[in-house]
């Protein structure tokens, strides 16, 4: 399982880019009202308790079009908000901030509405040892930041894509004829680490026989995953994923399972509700 670091700025600063040019295109029409001169200080407000997340993209939106924007930030990334709190104070050029505005908030709002949303989770899993994994059920063109998103609210990445960890699936097991068949087959290509979706106790007999790492249980039933967690001790880690909610994770303490993995993280996104109040510099 990858986990992601310090933002990449590279990166970063490429999907502010493309978002402002999004927005922006060839220009703002209704910018044109606004004075080029015009100095303004603006108030980010958050509305309800959140985790602040995507404090580097909210930067970032605005100091690409005004290098000189002074932005004072009341709270670190990570900071567990309380609604009503100004959490950054800005001054710069208006016609500037007015073009960055919208990017600048998209990004925040999403980034940390997935940061909490995570953290809620993470809570639930408290008194347990079970990882809280994402998935890649990401929006096109964002997975690093929605994945960013997670690990700042308490979670761990599963993996980025297809290119940087072995998950066996059901197609993957038809084509090479079996489980094991297809375990092996990865060992002799170096590969370390595997891991093999089991849709039921018979498929983790195989995965645990063909020496996998982890076995992925998919939409077990309670029943079929004490007989798992039974099972497979010291032979082989779990992983739950399928339909986890906040509301059942309460019932996966009761078992050993190593990670529960879940898309609704990054896919039912609810926005955070910031506010941005502009006013001018007399």
């Amino acid at each position: 399982m990858s986990k992601l670091g310090i933002p990449n700025i590279t990166k970063l600063e490429e999907s502010v880019r493309l978002s402002l040019e999004e927005d922006i295109g060839i220009g703002d029409i209704t910018g044109e009202l606004i004075n080029p001169n015009l100095l303004q200080n603006a108030s980010l407000i958050c509305r309800e308790e959140s985790i602040l997340c995507g404090s580097k993209w909210f930067e970032t939106a605005f100091t690409l079009l005004d290098p000189t924007i002074h932005i004072e930030w009341h709270f670190e990334e990570g900071s567990l908000l309380e609604a009503g709190s100004e959490i950054a104070s800005l001054s710069g050029n208006a016609k500037c901030m007015v073009a960055s505005e919208r990017t600048a908030l998209n990004f925040l709002q999403m980034m940390s509405g997935i940061a909490y949303k995570t953290y809620c989770f993470q809570k639930e899993l408290i008194g347990s040892e079970t990882i809280l994994l994402d998935t890649r059920k990401t929006l096109p063109g964002l997975r690093y930041e929605q994945k960013y998103s997670v690990v700042i609210g308490g979670g761990q990445n599963h993996r980025m894509g297809l290119y940087d960890a072995a998950l066996i699936k059901e197609n993957h097991i038809s084509s090479a004829g079996s489980i094991e068949l297809a375990v092996s087959s990865l060992r002799e290509k170096g590969i370390e680490k595997i891991e093999v979706e089991v849709e039921n106790i018979e498929e983790l007999k195989q995965a645990i026989n063909a020496k996998a790492d982890i076995a992925m249980l998919d939409n077990f039933s309670e029943g079929d995953l004490k007989i798992a967690s039974e099972i497979s001790r010291e032979k082989i880690k779990l992983e739950i994923s399928g339909n986890i909610e906040i509301d059942n994770l309460d019932a996966i303490k009761k078992y050993k399972i190593d990670y529960v993995s879940s898309g609704d993280l990054t896919k039912n996104i609810s926005a955070t509700d910031y506010s941005l109040i502009f006013n001018k510099i007399d």
